[in-house]
């Protein structure tokens, strides 16, 4: 093979592999917000179901605090009762006495509601206080793992753009500058020929470039695309064991 040539098979591989890491480094962040948005959300879970507690708690807190006001006037409506002079007056305080009754057995059943409410909210407390705790080492686990995942990666681009530098500082001039001047416009720059055709673009390559191009002898650039093309011989089959 062409030493131009393998060179530049060896530095678009490194190159391919690089970007490949860089790509899957910048993705970090990303799975790392995943991450903590998973947390957040059952944090948020949590917090809400403690909320409702504590909104219940001092709704019930309220509502017997007006209990004990409605309370308070009928124990006064009721010692009113015996003052009055006339049957008009007697009758009007017990319909005040019965208003009031009313509104207290309301304020119990509200009461009586809220009780309830709080005994299934603390129920779903401790339910979602499992779940959190059991998320919360689930995000230590994720976030050590990521962590070791952008080591490891890091560690590997560093060894990788070593690896580009060093097949391109081996290269002459002119071909390295090919190789940029179509890595910029295409991407990939070195591309393999197989069954006929660029494996890239998929142009169909005349039958005599193709036959030439089997030997690797030349720098060769597809037609279309301008990629820098080589051939690569299929493994041999291996014969069936008898």
């Amino acid at each position: 093979m062409n030493p131009d040539l393998a060179g530049l098979i060896r530095l678009q591989r490194a190159d391919s592999e690089l970007r490949r890491v860089e790509a899957e480094l910048a993705q970090i962040p990303r799975r790392r917000a995943e991450i903590e948005a998973s947390l957040a959300a059952e944090r948020g879970r949590l917090d809400g179901a403690r909320g409702s507690l504590d909104a219940s708690q001092k709704a019930r807190r309220r509502l017997e605090g007006e209990l004990q006001d409605l309370e308070s006037r009928r124990s006064r409506y009721k010692g009113q009762l015996m003052e009055v002079k006339t049957n008009k007056e007697y009758t009007a305080m017990l319909h005040e006495i019965e208003g009031v009754e009313r509104e207290i057995r309301a304020r119990e059943d509200l009461v009586l509601a809220e009780m309830e409410k709080a005994e299934t909210l603390g129920a779903e407390i401790k339910r979602e206080e499992s779940l959190f705790k059991s998320s919360e080492q689930d995000h230590r686990a994720r976030e050590k793992g990521l962590g070791d995942e952008e080591t490891r990666l890091r560690a590997e681009a560093g060894r990788l753009s070593g690896e580009r530098d060093a097949e391109a500082a081996r290269l002459p001039a002119p071909v390295l500058e090919l190789f940029q001047r179509v890595a910029r416009l295409r991407g990939v720059a070195v591309a393999e020929a197989r069954d006929g055709m660029c494996q890239v673009c998929h142009l169909k390559l005349r039958p005599q470039m193709y036959v030439d191009l089997k030997r690797n002898e030349q720098i060769v650039q597809c037609p279309a695309c301008n990629r820098i093309l080589y051939y690569e011989a299929p493994p041999p089959v291996s014969s069936p064991v008898p």
